[in-house]
């Protein structure tokens, strides 16, 4: 039995907060309060703040504490292009080589996630997206591989609550059951499968529009002042 620890227990707590959004970018983690939120010492805290940041799930600021990172959009080309070598090729190697139980478990998890969407649970239907996402890697068996997404799925949630259009789910769950039907075919559909999956999660980021403003609005403070 694995024993869990209080530094263990916030560790799990952040992390799933900034993956499920409930956490926004350039939030602040106090000590203090997380310490009494989870009633253990500032010690365990820090420890678990240490082990965020290590990751890249958080951030540390100089004499300023602790807060969500806040990703540029110019990062998501980065985080997809790791998630794409990792993930394309977890996906190529499953190929074929899944059992009942575990396509079965992939299927519940994409089935739960279009549930928890339909009944407006998001931030339900977040976690199980990356659940599914953290089964594939685990089914692969590499932990260095499934260490490197468990590091990249926070930021892409992050990225999403950024520059996400609106509408639509986080993670598209038919893409999520066209994945397991391409894992019960070939390598090659499988891999393709995945890439279309993470390019269309890429492609669905963009910049917030910026209101143009007229230059009389930017110039009214000078043209009213007295002379």
């Amino acid at each position: 039995m694995v024993h869990v620890t209080g530094a263990d227990r916030v560790y799990e707590a952040i992390y799933q907060a900034v993956l499920e959004r409930r956490l926004s970018p350039g939030e602040r983690l106090r000590e203090q309060e997380l310490a009494e939120q989870f009633n253990v010492s500032r010690t365990l805290v820090r420890q678990a703040l240490q082990r965020l940041a290590q990751e890249q799930v958080i951030e540390l600021l100089h004499n300023r504490g602790a807060r969500v990172p806040i990703p540029s959009l110019e990062d998501a080309g980065s985080v997809f292009d790791a998630r794409r070598v990792v993930e394309c090729e977890v996906a190529r190697q499953l190929a074929g080589r899944l059992s009942a139980e575990q396509l079965q478990t992939l299927q519940h998890l994409a089935d739960g996630e279009t549930e928890a969407d339909r009944m407006g649970e998001h931030a339900l239907a977040i976690r199980l997206s990356g659940e599914f996402h953290q089964a594939m890697a685990d089914m692969h068996g590499n932990p260095v591989m499934a260490r490197w997404l468990n590091g990249l799925l926070p930021t892409t949630s992050l990225l999403m609550s950024r520059f996400k259009r609106q509408g639509g789910q986080v993670c598209v769950a038919h893409r999520h059951v066209d994945l397991i039907s391409a894992l019960q075919k070939s390598p090659a559909a499988a891999g393709a499968e995945m890439r279309k999956h993470l390019n269309e999660l890429e492609q669905s980021l963009t910049a917030p529009a910026t209101p143009r403003r007229q230059l009389r609005d930017v110039f009214q403070a000078y043209r009213d002042s007295p002379e």
